[in-house]
Formats: C-alpha cells, sequence, structure tokens
C-alpha cells in the first residue's frame, strides 16, 4: 500500500479488495457482511459489453436481489453519452456520468448524493487505472470484476499492464 502524498491520514493502493469473475457474483450477503450499504457500479464492460444499450437478464435480476436485500445502486460512469442514464433507468438507478474516473469526484459525489459515508460503500468496476484508483481516493471498498468483452486492441494492451494488479486478489 502507497501512502496518498498531500493526503491526511489516506491510504492509496492499486490493488482491489477482492476481484469477481462478473459483477453477478457480488453476492448481496457478501456486500453486507463487508458492511456496504451503497454499490457504485460501472457501466463499461462492468455491467454491460460496450456499445450496447440493452442489459442482459442475469444483471437485472441481481440487481433486484442486491436492491431486495437493501444495498442501494448507484452507477457512476466515464462515459459521455447515453448509456448511464439508459442503465439507470433500466435498474430505477441513480447515476452520474462524466464522472472523470481516475478522479475520485464522481465517486464522492454520489456519496454526498446518497448520504453514504465512505467506509459503507463500494465500487464494482473493471479497469484498475480507472475503477480501482477512484475507489481508493474516495475511500470506499474496490471490487474488480472480468472485463465483459474486448472490444478493440486499445482496452486488450491496458488490461494487460493491469495483469499484475488483477493477479494478485481474488475472492475467497
Amino acid at each position: 500500500m502507497i501512502l496518498c502524498a498531500g493526503c491526511k491520514d489516506m491510504r492509496f493502493s492499486l490493488l482491489p479488495e477482492r476481484k469477481f469473475d462478473s459483477v453477478t457474483d457480488i453476492e448481496p450477503e457478501l456486500l453486507r457482511a463487508m458492511g456496504v450499504e451503497l454499490l457504485i457500479l460501472d457501466v463499461d464492460n462492468t455491467i454491460a459489453p460496450y456499445k450496447t444499450l440493452t442489459l442482459e437478464k442475469r444483471v437485472t435480476d441481481w440487481a433486484a436481489r442486491v436492491k431486495d436485500a437493501g444495498i442501494g445502486l448507484f452507477i457512476v460512469s466515464n462515459n459521455k453519452g447515453e448509456r448511464p442514464e439508459v442503465f439507470a433507468s433500466l435498474l430505477d438507478i441513480p447515476f452520474l456520468k462524466r464522472a472523470g474516473k481516475p478522479s475520485p469526484r464522481g465517486v464522492r459525489r454520489a456519496l454526498e448524493l446518497s448520504g453514504t459515508p465512505p467506509e459503507r460503500a463500494a465500487l464494482a468496476g473493471d479497469q484498475i487505472y480507472t475503477d480501482t484508483v477512484a475507489a481508493s481516493l474516495a475511500g470506499v471498498h474496490m471490487l474488480l470484476v472480468e472485463p465483459i468483452r474486448f472490444t478493440n486492441i486499445f482496452l486488450a494492451i491496458r488490461y494487460f499492464f493491469e495483469l499484475p494488479f488483477r493477479r494478485e486478489r481474488k475472492h475467497n
């Protein structure tokens, strides 16, 4: 763990707390055991592949189970287009787009809007250099999921450079 330069008592890490094959593998019971009251979701390659405007039934069923367990959901996406709003509407949850991750700004805004303290929140995302960094800087739990689909060579290269951090933590 690296101490964040200029951040009083804040610890920064590129390592996720837990790793999952899919967002749907994150069980509500685990979230409750972690003390999580709000699960912040990335969009692209976390809950849906790039360029789609639909969600698989298993994702909508999972989201319903999470909400039934009393855990709030909130989309925080770097996406500038319509996708965050479309998915938020499908799941009936709030959203922020243009979040600017790895900046923690969007994550902190979601915490503020939901009234959730950082230690009671987690972020589920597929990228180390955006999602994990933003979660670490915002002080929330980080749950890394495997990307749904590689759509271009640039993403594949980026994920390659994330491999050392991806291999470090696994869900037990």
